[in-house]
């Protein structure tokens, strides 16, 4: 899995060469012009501490995400779709 960006030039996705294999099938989160969202003083200290560890290298790759949260059920399926 990975994450992408790429412009919409005359209607459709202008995305940089290589980037995915022909064929592929992806899904788009579009934000909206004005689209925000709040975060509670909890979610925000969360937050900060999730950058802090991330800037510290205290990472994981995504498929370790997921065997976190019951991730061989969800890669089972991520696996049988070809992604």
């Amino acid at each position: 899995m990975k994450v992408i960006t790429a412009k919409v030039v005359g209607g459709k996705l202008d995305v940089p060469d290589g980037t995915l294999e022909e064929g592929a099938t992806v899904t788009l989160l579009v934000p909206e012009a004005q689209e925000g969202f709040t975060l509670s003083l909890e979610e925000q200290a969360l937050l900060l501490e999730s950058i802090l560890q991330a800037d510290h290298g205290e990472v994981v790759n995504g498929w370790q995400l997921l065997d976190e949260l019951d991730g061989e059920a969800i890669r089972g399926l991520l696996l049988a779709q070809g992604k």
